[in-house]
Order: C-alpha cells, then sequence, then structure tokens
C-alpha cells in the first residue's frame, strides 16, 4: 500500500499522492502549487535560485537549513515543513531581509533574488535560534551566500542588506509551534510511496534499511540528493525503485568513543564537517569551500564517500588520517581502511546488500603535523583540481610515518605510496621533501581536462607537498605573512 507524502506549506499540510517520485520540489512548486517565487536557474544545484529552506526533527529538535529545491525530490518532504519566499512577508509587511533588500538595492532584474531572500532568511533563523542580534561577519555572510549567484549587482549592496536586516525590528518565528506540527506528521514505521511505476522506500530504522536493500538490491540509495537529484535533472535517468536514507535517525548520530570520531553515513556534509573540524581545526578552510552551505546542508559525508569520486574533497583528508569505513548488509557489519574500499574507477568493496554506515576517524595525536589543500579555479563553490592530504608522523624530527592523499590526480582517491617511501625513516628536511616530489611523478600519471592539464595537476602536487613541508619544518617555519602570500598563489 501506498503512503501518500504529507508536509507542511502555507500553513496547512499538504497531502500527495499522484506525482512522480521524482519530481523535484522546485517541479512541485511550481507546477503544482503554483507558487512561482522560487526560481529554476540550472537545475543542478548552482545557481541557488531555486533555494528553499526545509525544517525537520532531527533527534526530536527542529532544523530549518537551506536547500536546493531544482535537486531535492518531492518524497523527501514527507514529514518536513517547506518555506519559500512566499513565507517571509505578512500581509503588506516585508520581513527584515526582504526589508534590507529593498533599501540596500540588492535586486535589479530579481530572478536570482528569492533564493538571496531565502538563504539570508536561513541565517537570519540561525542568529534568532542562537539568541544573537549581532550583525554577521563577512565570513558569515560569505558561507551563507556561497550558493546563490548574481550576474547584476557585484554582491555588495546583497552583503550590505546582510548587515542591514540585523538592524531592522526583529521578527519572530514560532520554532515550537512548527516542531509540534511536525511531531504529528512523523510515522512510527518506514513507509512506501508509489506513482506512475516508481517506488519510493523511506526505512526508520537501520534494519529497515537492511530488509529493504536486501529484497530491492538494484534500487538506488538516496541521501541527499546532491549528486542523484543530476541524474534525474541532467542526465534524464528513469529510476524505478529509490531507497531514501533520510528518515533513519540511527545513520545521523555523532560520537566519540576512545581514540575514534564515528560519524554516521546520514549526517549531513555540514554538521560532519563542523564535528571534524573541532577536532582538527585545520580543516577549516576546506570546510568552507566545500561546495556551497545549501549543498552541505543536504549532502551526507556517507554519500560524498560512497559516491567515490576521484575529484571528491573529503576522500584525501579521510585516507591520510587512516580513517575507516563501516559496511552493513545482511550479515552484519565488515569495517575496513577506506583506501581500501575503492577497486577503480566508480568501483567499491561492496559486497550485495551493503551500504555505508558510518565512517571512523581517528582524533588528533600528537606529533602529528595535517594539513589539506584544494586547487580550483574558484576559491567558493568551485570542484578541486587537485585536493591534497598531508599527515606526517615526527619523532625527534625523524618522519615516522607519512600519510599523503590525493584526489583529481587518479581514478580513484589514492595515496601516494612512493611518495611516503621516501619520507619514512628519513629526517623532516628539504632533501627528503625534494626527493618525495620527485616520487609524486611516479605515484600519479593525472589527466588532462577542463579543469586542469595534466602538468598543471603534477606540478601542483608536488608543490602543494613543498608547502605543506614550508609549513611544518622544525628548524625554521615559514612566517604566518609569507604563507598567507603562499596560498593566495596557490588558490
Amino acid at each position: 500500500m501506498s503512503t501518500p507524502i504529507r508536509f507542511f506549506y502555507r500553513g496547512a499540510v499538504q497531502e500527495v499522492s499522484n506525482v512522480s517520485p521524482t519530481q523535484t520540489v522546485l517541479q512541485h512548486l511550481r507546477e503544482d502549487l503554483h507558487c512561482t517565487g522560487t526560481k529554476e536557474g540550472c537545475a543542478e544545484g548552482d545557481c541557488g535560485a531555486c533555494t528553499v529552506v526545509i525544517g525537520s526533527l532531527e533527534n526530536g529538535q527542529l532544523e530549518m537549513k537551506a536547500v536546493n529545491s531544482c535537486i531535492q525530490f518531492t518524497p523527501t518532504l514527507d514529514g518536513k515543513a517547506l518555506f519559500t519566499v512566499e513565507d517571509l512577508a505578512q500581509g503588506s509587511q516585508l520581513h527584515p531581509v526582504q526589508q534590507a533588500l529593498v533599501e540596500c538595492h540588492g535586486s535589479q532584474c530579481g530572478f536570482c533574488t528569492p533564493g538571496f531572500a531565502m538563504s539570508l532568511w536561513g541565517m537570519y533563523l540561525k542568529k534568532d535560534e542562537q539568541g544573537s542580534s549581532e550583525c554577521p561577519s563577512r565570513r558569515e555572510i560569505d558561507d551563507t551566500l556561497s550558493g546563490n549567484l548574481c550576474r547584476c549587482t557585484g554582491y555588495r549592496p546583497i552583503i550590505d542588506a546582510a548587515r542591514r536586516m540585523t538592524e531592522l525590528p526583529r521578527v519572530d518565528f514560532d520554532r515550537e509551534a512548527l516542531a509540534n506540527t511536525l511531531r504529528g506528521l512523523q510515522h512510527e514505521a518506514g513507509t512506501v510511496y508509489i506513482a506512475q511505476g516508481q517506488t519510493f522506500h523511506a526505512p526508520r530504522t537501520v534494519d529497515e534499511l537492511v530488509a529493504a536493500r536486501a529484497a530491492h538490491p538494484q534500487a538506488v540509495l538516496l541521501a541527499g540528493s546532491t549528486d542523484v537529484g543530476l541524474w534525474v535533472t541532467k542526465q534524464m535517468r528513469e529510476l524505478t525503485d529509490i531507497i531514501y536514507l533520510g528518515h533513519v535517525e540511527e545513520l545521523k548520530s555523532v560520537r566519540q568513543q576512545d581514540d575514534m570520531l564515528e560519524i554516521g553515513a546520514g549526517v549531513t556534509l555540514n554538521d560532519a564537517y563542523a564535528a571534524i573540524c573541532a577536532r582538527y581545526p585545520e580543516l577549516s578552510e576546506l570546510w568552507q569551500r566545500f561546495a556551497s552551505l545549501p549543498i552541505r546542508n543536504a549532502g551526507t559525508l556517507g554519500g560524498n564517500v560512497a559516491n567515490g569520486s576521484p575529484i571528491g574533497d573529503s576522500m584525501p583528508w579521510l585516507i591520510a588520517l587512516g580513517a575507516s569505513i563501516v559496511l552493513r548488509g545482511p550479515n552484519g557489519e565488515r569495517e575496513l581502511a577506506l583506501e581500501d574500499f575503492y577497486l577503480g574507477y566508480q568501483q567499491k568493496d561492496l559486497q550485495p546488500g551493503e551500504f555505508v554506515q558510518a565512517l571512523r576517524i581517528p582524533l588528533p595525536r600528537a606529533n602529528i603535523a595535517f594539513r589539506t589543500y584544494k586547487l580550483a579555479k574558484r576559491f567558493d563553490q568551485d570542484i578541486s583540481a587537485v585536493c591534497a592530504a598531508f599527515a606526517v608522523e615526527l619523532d625527534g624530527g625523524i618522519v615516522k610515518e607519512a600519510r599523503i592523499a590525493f584526489g583529481g590526480m587518479a581514478a580513484t582517491p589514492k595515496r601516494a605510496a612512493l611518495a611516503e617511501a621516501a619520507l619514512n625513516g628519513r629526517a623532516w628536511d628539504e632533501t627528503a621533501m625534494k626527493e618525495a616530489m620527485a616520487a609524486l611523478a611516479k605515484d600519479y600519471a593525472p589527466l588532462s581536462d577542463m579543469r586542469a592539464s595534466n602538468n598543471y595537476r603534477m606540478q601542483g602536487a608536488q608543490n602543494l607537498l613543498r608547502r605543506f613541508w614550508l609549513e611544518t619544518r622544525l628548524d625554521n617555519p615559514l612566517p604566518a605573512e609569507a604563507l598567507n602570500v603562499f596560498a593566495q598563489l596557490s588558490a
């Protein structure tokens, strides 16, 4: 029996029972609900014109997050609340976000403006939840707007509006009332939604997920939809069976046990990076540069790892830190080193019925020098040409163990075995570093594509190793002002 999709929108519970499981939230808004404030610009989660805010209960607490509606499927709204630009104004009274955009001339052609307004509203709600009335910092603003593109304004008026909105009289948001409404929409057990010859399974527990996976081994596993959504909107693929992981609370846990940090496969990228950066602040810049905030709000670390793209930004540093992956299937749990999970391009060590359950990351240890770097054409929201991660354990100035991993240099995220061998047991000095740089040319044979040539990738990888040594050398580390210049040249 098919269970209808029920979600809260415009002050009422909406019930949907006849749309395709792969219909996007944007299509449902514009074509079925006739709310056309939300726009389609790219249909791939890049431009932000389609930004909406989703309210959901996570471990019983309300979370409000800006996401791209153009790549989210309508059944993922079940049990949640949807907010669009139509929700901001109260009658003729503009919300402070809208009023600030008006006063600061933050809109010209207006096509992108609803998306900017919703991203700003997401930040407004976050500030309100924190009880803060302070003007957001420039970094907060840039991060909030990292997923919104505008061809007209040059962004300055929009940034001005982000500051101005905090100066206007506050407008309260009744979080508890919404949470109570959503509690009435929750299901105790997994559901199945069937329409137009397609099936959308939504298990609630790991055991239900194991059973669904065993019964439907060819079904597509859907988490944040930041990749699968493009299969539909760009590749026009027909997905017959989908198993949605977004309601499995057990996959959303973050816990520290002994000397490991375990992150469930369903934890969003933003929440996962927040937990990891609290232990490894060296990852903070990569966190900021990893896609846009709406993508990080939707996508999951487990999905990023399971996808296994050779240009994915999470795998190099996870491999360098010695992370392991926990797989779950009909025969129980299985754990292996993450670097052993990738067998070839888009090939993984997954047995029938298995899925990614969690990642286990070693906690920081003494005498470990760790850095990660990203080379891309843009600072924000760009795919890496090269992503590098280095973790070197030193003992009295001698390299006890070096772990070096790169993305963008091979068909899979891969360790630099020869470069590591050139460093292990050696003094952490310039001679060893240069030998390791030369060894990288034997570790990898990078390809040329639209992002970079093979020569650029190799030279960039070697220079990043040199940068890592300059930042961590024991005798005379590069001063901070020089590192900043180096960072600008490498970005």
